[in-house]
């Protein structure tokens, strides 16, 4: 009985020494400037380079810049056109008409005809044409199409912005949490091993039975694939990230924060790398304190929503192109002629020797479409329904935009609730850890128990961790769906 009292405290004393080792590494690392001779990177800073360098983003503005050219190539139909034209022709035979006789002597019988040359060896002829568009209906129409066409580019340029922040924000909150489960793997597998260390010396003095080393070996042959999937999956959280803030070398980016210390009741209470990320919250910024008002600044400044109302606008416009076309059109026009000829070698417009002449011709001309088939018509029902479309598509986009910003507030608010539920739960699995090992110190409880309060104690972190992940994700989906993304409609106040 003795030597049982005294292999179950010995058992119990290893056990403990074991979960101490690895509540060493239970403790989450907080960020440093420097790590190994790399650079974390914060938040901010990364959504900056984005939006410098994302290729989408790129192709955004160059779109932008292809309509402000279309809107100045609108307007040249307005302002007058010059043209010049300048010809030269050598008559090698020149043209011979036969005229009658009789056209200068009378005397001349009906039969006999005179041989006259018109024109002499070399011709010159050149035209300058002004035309100016006094009244040109589809012309004024189309100038307003263009720019409504720039301002909806620049509003797909706007979407494209607040698209790659939240990309980025998103891509930054999966690898904080994928770093999470790195921790919290490796804490575990620490733990396990160094319990197979001091089980399998404790087997060996015949203090532990087979099936004690046998089961911790089975545990840690579960947990070395768990920690190898979770390094990958912080890898390619790595290579996503860099892709979309596009660092060169992927596997050096390291980033800012921890959610297992993040505090979403006290923002103060952070430390100043946590503060920063939560801080990145454009729907805090703009003051948004209400389900209303979140509705409110959907349906006023939400890109897309924004993007269908401008498309929705555009086809109006094209459809008045159309009808346009049953206007006239009044032109003012004028034109400069100068022709001159000369017979022998070529002199550039007669100078010094030949014939030259003047014209000098101004009117106004007025055309007025009147029958053309039914091509007008049918474009213009065209276009009426593409506008009846888009008004369409606008009400839709509209109702499903204003239903998804009130699904992203109640999983703002669930994941909110939840992590405080969990951050209560940390500090109960925490404390019930610390009484099974007490328990455990004196023989009242059994190693399976303690083993079980220390796992719990891993799932809660773990799950609280989940749970600030799933509250940044809401509110950063959130910002855009409300038109509030930082750095694109609003910039972060320091200290925020």
């Amino acid at each position: 009985m003795k030597m049982k009292a005294v292999r179950s405290t010995m058992m119990k004393m290893a056990m403990i020494g074991a979960l101490t080792v690895g509540g060493v590494v239970m403790t989450p690392v907080r960020a440093a400037a420097q790590q190994g001779g790399e650079t974390l990177l914060g938040l901010e800073s990364l959504v900056r380079t984005a939006l410098d360098s994302n290729r989408d983003l790129i192709a955004a503005r160059y779109g932008l810049e292809t309509a402000r050219e279309q809107v100045s190539e609108a307007w040249s139909n307005v302002y007058p056109s010059v043209s010049l034209n300048a010809s030269f022709s050598r008559n090698i035979s020149p043209n011979v008409n036969f005229l009658p006789a009789q056209i200068f002597d009378p005397t001349a019988g009906p039969d006999d005809y005179l041989t006259v040359q018109f024109g002499a060896d070399n011709n010159w002829n050149s035209t300058i044409s002004v035309e100016q568009p006094l009244f040109r209906g589809s012309v004024f129409v189309a100038v307003g199409a263009a720019g409504q066409f720039e301002r909806f580019q620049s509003e797909v340029v706007r979407g494209q912005a607040q698209s790659v922040v939240t990309q980025v924000r998103t891509s930054y909150y999966q690898l904080l949490l994928a770093q999470e489960q790195v921790r919290l793997t490796e804490n575990s597998l620490t733990r396990v091993r160094e319990s197979l260390k001091e089980t399998t010396a404790l087997n060996r003095a015949g203090l532990a039975s087979d099936y004690d080393v046998l089961r911790l070996e089975v545990e840690v042959a579960n947990l070395e694939p768990n920690l190898r999937r979770a390094q990958n999956a912080v890898r390619q959280a790595r290579r996503q990230l860099a892709i979309q803030v596009d660092h060169e070398d992927p596997e050096a980016l390291r980033v800012r924060g921890t959610l297992a210390e993040m505090d979403l009741e006290d923002l103060g209470t952070n430390s100043g790398d946590n503060r920063e990320v939560l801080a990145f919250m454009g729907y805090r910024a703009a003051g948004i304190e209400s389900v209303g008002q979140a509705l409110a600044f959907a349906s006023d400044q939400r890109s897309d929503i924004r993007q269908l109302e401008l498309t929705e606008d555009l086809r109006q416009a094209e459809m008045r192109v159309e009808q346009a076309e049953y206007l006239p059109d009044v032109t003012l026009f004028g034109d400069y002629i100068v022709t001159a000829q000369n017979n022998g070698g070529p002199s550039f417009f007669a100078t010094g020797s030949g014939q030259r002449a003047y014209s000098r011709i101004i009117g106004v001309r007025v055309s007025i479409p009147i029958f053309q088939g039914f091509r007008r018509d049918a474009r213009i029902d065209q276009r009426r329904a593409s506008l009846r479309q888009a008004e369409a598509q606008t009400m839709q986009g509209t109702d499903m935009a204003l239903s998804q910003v009130r699904g992203l507030i109640e999983s703002a608010d669930e994941a909110l609730l939840r992590a405080q539920g969990q951050r209560f739960a940390v500090s109960q699995a925490q404390r019930g850890f610390e009484i099974a090992s007490a328990q455990y110190r004196e023989g009242l409880s059994s190693q399976l128990e303690l083993t079980d309060a220390e796992g719990a104690l891993r799932e809660s972190e773990f799950n609280y961790a989940q749970a600030v992940y799933d509250y940044l994700i809401a509110r950063a989906q959130l910002d855009e769906a409300t038109g509030q993304v930082p750095l694109v409609d609003l910039e972060l106040e320091a200290g925020q």
